[in-house]
Order: C-alpha cells, then structure tokens, then sequence
C-alpha cells in the first residue's frame, strides 16, 4: 500500500531456528510480536508502531525434495527463478516436489515452477505475498489456492513447540489456513509434472485477465474484503456489493476505491493509512446500509 509507519523494532531473521529464536526473545522481554511477510494484505497504522516486528524476508531458501526424502539445497535469497530451472532437468516422472521456507515469494514461486513445467501454482500467477502468510491465509482466486500443493507444513505453536502438520490435519478453508494462530516456518509442496510450455501458457493467460480487471499494477493491499456467503448475498461477491453501492471512485484524500476493481483501495500517491482506513469503514456502512450485509475484512490492520 505505500502507506503508514514505522516499526520501532524490526528483527530480520535469516532461518526457522532464528525466526524462533527471534519470537521467544520478543517474549522474554514481554513483547508479542507481529510477524512481517511480504506485507500484500497489510494495512500499518500511521506513526511508530510500538513494540517488535518480526520480518520474514531473509527466510527465502527453497529445497529439492529428493525421492529418499532428503533436501538438497539448490537455491538461497530472493531470486529463485534464475537458477533453479538450469540446475535441476527434470525426468517426466521425477518427485515433483520443493520444500520452502516461509519467507519465499509467491511470485517467485510461481516462476521457478513455471519454468520446471510443474503444475499446481498457476492459479496463483498474480498473487503477491510470502509463502508463509500465503499458507495461513489459504491466498488465491479463482483459479487455485495456496493449499492447493501443500502436501505438508512445519509451524510453531504459541507454546514455543515445534510440529509437522499432514495436510489432513489441518483441513484449510476459503481464505483460513486454519492453523489455529500456529506461525508457518515452512512447507513441503507437491505439482504435478507436466509440459512447460502447457504450464507457461497457463500462468500468462491468468496474469492477462487478471491484469484486465484487477489494478496489479498500482499500489494496494490487494482484496480489501472477504467475499460474502453466497446464500446471503444472492451470489454476488464484495466487490459486486461495493460497486452496486456506488463506492467505486469513491475517494479519502489519495486513497481511492478503484475504478477497475471495487474491492480494491489504491494509493495514488501520498495516502495515509488513516485514509485508507476511513475508506474502508465508509464502504462497509454504505454496503451495509444499501444491502444489509456486513463485510468483514481480508486485509489486516496493525494499529496501537
């Protein structure tokens, strides 16, 4: 979003261990942490934000998965799609699987798989974040969802415990990882080999309609609200519920509901938080007043 404060503390953790090691430091010190990933669905509060911030962005090592079961080490950092798809050449039945730390990045993602001929993850071409928050969440669209090549996660419970979760522990729903509040360290993901040039058409032809109607482009914390059960919204989704109410364009200083896609708020260049924050309670009454129904948010606010 470009928009809001300043963390007073901000801890950059390079590994799982460190990550954990970073929390139960927090605690000790009587702090709760909020945890950092890639920030796409993330709101921050105008000012300094007290306390400690925990970001995930130097946790974006991705692993082979070997048919033995062991990892072998083939990529480290942010960039994953240059390199993974020269070292690894792939047999038609080859164990298609990648373990990943939680601070990779959805595109990242996307692209080294893409380029592999995996599939599984083209559904996610356009969705920003980190693998960790991606999990929790269960982010994506239409056309897939993050738990959709989850084969197995590894998360650390409030308790400070460890533990590897089977994905038929977890049983994921729309936009809920539903991990009961567990931080994910990483995930093992399984695809389907398949033809590349199948896969790359796929991913492109995804971002292309995404970019027709959605603003990928500008400066947003993506899908502002959840879509509503259908039964009580007579099938329409959030943005219908905005647009319907006559909320697109509508505008608090620079933050603006966007003109492409309802449930989008954009900055257009020096909005607040506090701006984009008020908009969102503005939409949700007008929607509520006009409807009757109660939008509740996907976006997350970190405020005092």
């Amino acid at each position: 979003m470009h928009a809001g404060g300043a963390a007073e503390w901000l801890l950059e953790p390079a590994t799982p261990e460190e990550l954990r090691a970073a929390i139960a430091a927090a605690r000790e010190q009587g702090c709760v942490p909020r945890i950092l990933g890639g920030g796409a669905n993330l709101i921050v509060a105008d000012g300094v934000l007290r306390g400690v911030v925990i970001a995930t962005e130097r946790m974006g090592r991705l692993f082979r998965v070997a048919p033995d079961g062991a990892e072998h080490a083939v990529v480290a950092g942010e960039e994953l799609t240059p390199r993974l798809p020269r070292l690894v050449p792939l047999e038609r039945d080859a164990d298609a699987r990648l373990a990943a730390w939680a601070g990779c990045s959805l595109p990242g993602l996307v692209r080294a798989t893409r380029d592999l001929g995996w599939s599984g993850l083209e559904g996610l071409a356009g969705v920003p974040g980190h693998l960790g928050g991606g999990i929790a969440m269960n982010a994506g669209g239409k056309w897939g969802e993050t738990w959709g090549v989850v084969e197995s996660v590894r998360v650390l419970g409030a308790d400070g415990v460890v533990r590897h979760l089977e994905r038929a522990q977890c049983s994921p729903r729309y936009r809920d990882g539903n991990l009961g509040g567990a931080l994910v360290l990483g995930a093992v993901l399984r695809f389907r080999v398949d033809d590349p040039a199948v896969v790359k058409e796929r991913v492109t032809s995804f971002l292309r309609e995404k970019g027709a109607t959605q603003p990928v482009t500008e400066r947003s914390s993506g899908c502002v609200f959840v879509n509503p059960d259908p039964e009580l919204s007579g099938g329409r989704s959030a943005g219908k519920l905005i647009e319907s109410a006559g909320c697109k364009g509508l505008a608090r200083g620079d933050a603006l509901v966007s003109p492409k896609h309802a449930n989008f708020i954009v900055n257009r260049g020096a909005a607040r938080a506090a701006d984009v924050i008020a908009l969102i309670e503005e939409v949700r009454a007008r929607v509520a007043e006009r409807t009757g129904i109660g939008l509740e948010t996907e976006v997350k606010i970190w405020a005092d």
